[in-house]
């Protein structure tokens, strides 16, 4: 027998031979399980997508909105720059009435956002509702460009300072940029803690975990199966998202460093199933499991800026997001797909996620319990 027959033989040998098989065996259930539940497929799969594409719809044409204001007779102001196709009238949508009280009721329903008269020495009345402030906002600067531009004109003086303003993005950039990160964080963070957190209650319940701490497999073998299958099903949500956010119709737009959502992809996937796990170390059963993980992943969602930006939100509640994993997934992965960040906005997020792995594993090893008794 040869030195090579003698290795193949060994108890070494065959040792790592029924680990493998093992953890392929493991993972292949785990697997087969995640497909054919249509209720996990759906809510990691299907409904993140859903939201994209919604979104994706909603946001397709935004561009500047148009504020609705009524003239109620004739407004000289108004009249004159009418045919100005770039001024500060072409974001104005004018109706003409007669009766004020007719006009003045639809602005109090909030459908005109102001109504303009003149008076007889020449002077404008805006009269607008503060329902919305931010169209209130707008109309009352359009109104006060308006009257300084024909100031301007009836002096015939040069503006002493000019401004030219300049979007810093191409024409290519659309809302699906900054829409496809959030939304894709949602739903890696979804799958990723629910998968964790009802594997661990639905185990122990069924006497599972039992099963295989008597069995000879190691915890690490059945932790890296169940770690296999969860950053499978997060490369599959993310290749999903970006093949449907590229389509002509969403146009998204990915930039060179774009391949670096991959490892940021994985280690925040590891960073949630920690989350999983703390949460099925500690629920009895699937419904207190899955009560506790909707009271961590949608504030979390919010608070991360996977739904809304937090950049008008106060400072003490951006803080509070900074503690939150899901922000180190969306920020830099808005960077690298859409805005041309590269490396060093990615490592250290990933070593910030992989950080949260080791603490909230450590804790979920402290309330990990191999059966209900």
């Amino acid at each position: 027998m040869t030195a090579t027959d003698q290795a193949r033989t060994s108890p070494a040998a065959d040792g790592g031979t029924e680990k493998a098989n093992a953890f392929v065996g493991l993972s292949r259930v785990m697997l087969l399980g995640f497909v054919r539940d249509k209720g996990t497929l759906f809510f990691t799969l299907a409904l993140p997508l859903m939201f994209l594409v919604l979104f994706g719809v909603l946001y397709k044409g935004g561009g500047t909105s148009h504020v609705k204001v009524a003239e109620v007779g004739q407004v000289k102001l108004l009249d004159q720059l009418k045919d100005q196709k770039d001024g500060p009238l072409s974001v104005l949508e004018i109706t003409t009435f007669s009766d004020e009280e007719s006009a003045l009721t639809k602005v109090k329903k909030g459908e005109l956002d102001g109504l303009v008269t003149e008076g007889p020495d020449g002077k404008l009345v805006l009269r607008f509702s503060q329902a919305d402030q931010v169209k209130a906002g707008t109309v009352q600067g359009i109104m006060n460009s308006l009257v300084q531009t024909a100031n301007q004109m009836a002096s015939h003086a040069t503006p002493a300072f000019t401004l030219d303003s300049t979007k810093v993005e191409d024409d290519s950039t659309k809302p699906i940029q900054y829409l496809t990160p959030g939304l894709l964080a949602y739903a890696v963070s979804m799958g990723a803690v629910y998968g964790a957190s009802f594997t661990l209650v639905t185990w122990r319940k069924k006497r599972v975990l039992r099963r295989l701490r008597l069995a000879p497999i190691s915890a690490g073998t059945i932790v890296g199966a169940r770690v296999l299958v969860s950053v499978i099903v997060a490369l599959a949500q993310t290749a999903l998202f970006l093949a449907v956010a590229q389509l002509d119709y969403f146009g998204l737009k990915l930039t060179g460093n774009w391949w670096l959502v991959i490892p940021l992809v994985v280690c925040a996937t590891l960073a949630f199933m920690s989350i999983g796990l703390v949460t099925g170390s500690l629920a009895k059963s699937e419904e207190s499991a899955n009560g506790i993980n909707q009271l961590i992943i949608l504030p979390m969602s919010f608070l991360g800026g996977a739904f809304i930006p937090l950049d008008f939100a106060p400072s003490w509640l951006q803080d509070v997001s900074r503690a939150l994993p899901l922000r180190y997934l969306i920020t830099p992965a808005k960077s690298v797909l859409s805005q041309g960040g590269g490396i060093a906005d990615a490592l250290p997020a990933m070593g910030i996620l992989l950080g949260f792995t080791v603490v909230l594993s450590a804790v979920a090893w402290r309330f990990f319990n191999w059966d209900d008794a």
